[in-house]
């Protein structure tokens, strides 16, 4: 059996490892409670569910889908932009359909990179930025998101030498997992760093309707916002409406790279179901399902962080996701941290930092800037997460 040198160089994927821990908990009779890996689990609001059984009786002949979408579903994308970001989108050359936001990230930089180029990626960070890049026959190279420098790129410390051979630069904001939402003046930096250099901004905005009221934040904004020729932004139902296993989400922005992606697209996939994409046409067409989910990531994120700072812990106040990027106690590390969660008196899974982010190359030392942190998906219910704040107060370190 031949395995390509790209397979047999991945490293595990992150979310897997967690879900091995939370096997080896049920394997000791231990139901945990899982903050690992973040998919909600809270069910996709009924009216969307019924459209969505509505619609496949309308499209019951429909055949394959129009890889790029139907009208109507672009249409409404480009209904939402406007009312949410105040952004003009041509649905017929600025939009394009994708099944969910991971796919197409993943295939991004086929339509963009040569053996040779680089990609400026997060860390940390979604890890299909580097997988994409990696199997599209590029080099990533990671740029740390650091306290420091409130989890924004620190553009001049990214080698001019590396800079020219980049060709794509990701950006997450609402960040994942830091929870820090980026400002118009972060976009105008970036856009400004990437037309010198000549690269693709590429923003994955798959967290950009969840943010915390309570601790400030405002809706956060689109990089569209600062310009056109160059950006290229990802979506995805998933976290807004709770449609994860519905693989729908879409992509906007320059009409010359939406045009790539298209053709890209086109060679890998056949598109969203038609009937996927009406439930996504009415759940883009309701907020209020919308604001009531991030009122109950507000619920949590309380309990959650009233927990770990009576345990001692340096508060953590994320503005926007669902995660809380927490900094363990001097003397830890995320994977020693992580692992008093899970004695069986506790049963807690949490994700080490480090297992989300690369080693990176900042201002002449190597860094891991998850080596410090642990990352809680606030997905448990809100009982869970009370039962969760008990089990906390018991850990000791």
């Amino acid at each position: 059996m031949h395995i390509s040198n790209t397979i047999q160089s991945l490293a595990p994927y992150a979310f897997a490892e967690v879900d091995k821990l939370v096997d080896a908990l049920k394997e000791q009779g231990i139901t945990p409670i899982d903050f690992g890996v973040g998919d909600p689990i809270d069910p996709t609001p009924e009216f969307i569910r019924e459209s969505l059984k509505q619609a496949t009786d309308s499209h019951s002949k429909a055949g394959y889908p129009n890889n790029s979408g139907m009208a109507s579903y672009k249409q409404a994308i480009a209904n939402w932009y406007k009312s949410r970001f105040k952004v003009e989108l041509n649905p017929d050359t600025e939009i394009c359909s994708n099944v969910g936001s991971k796919e197409g990230i993943f295939n991004f930089p086929l339509g963009h990179l040569n053996p040779g180029d680089y990609v400026l990626i997060p860390s940390p960070g979604y890890p299909p930025y580097k997988q994409g890049t990696r199997f599209a026959s590029a080099t990533p190279y990671f740029y740390p998101l650091l306290a420091e420098n409130n989890f924004f790129p620190d553009f001049d410390a990214i080698p001019e030498e590396i800079a020219k051979k980049a060709k794509i630069m990701w950006f997450c904001y609402p960040n994942s997992p830091t929870g820090k939402l980026a400002t118009k003046e972060l976009y105008e930096k970036a856009y400004a760093f990437c037309q010198k250099h000549d690269i693709i901004m590429a923003c994955d905005d798959c967290y950009s309707e969840i943010y915390f009221r309570n601790n400030g934040a405002t809706p956060p904004i689109s990089a569209l916002s600062v310009g056109r020729k160059g950006i290229v932004v990802f979506n995805s139902l998933s976290k807004r409406s709770c449609m994860t296993g519905y693989r729908v989400g879409f992509v906007v922005g320059d009409p010359e790279i939406i045009s790539i992606f298209k053709k890209v697209k086109s060679n890998i996939d056949s598109g969203t179901p038609n009937f996927i994409q009406a439930a996504a046409i009415t759940a883009l067409q309701d907020e209020t399902h919308v604001t009531e989910a991030c009122e109950r990531y507000a619920t949590k994120l309380d309990i959650i962080t009233k927990a770990l700072a009576a345990l001692g812990l340096d508060p953590a106040t994320p503005e926007g996701t669902f995660y809380i990027w927490q900094k363990v106690p001097q003397g830890y590390d995320s994977v020693s941290f992580a692992k008093l969660f899970l004695a069986p008196e506790i049963g807690i899974v949490v994700t080490p930092g480090e297992w989300i982010s690369d080693e990176c190359e900042y201002k002449g030392q190597k860094i891991n800037p998850g080596k410090n942190y642990i990352r809680f998906a606030l997905v448990p219910t809100i009982e869970e997460c009370n039962l969760a704040a008990e089990k906390i107060s018991k850990i000791k370190y």
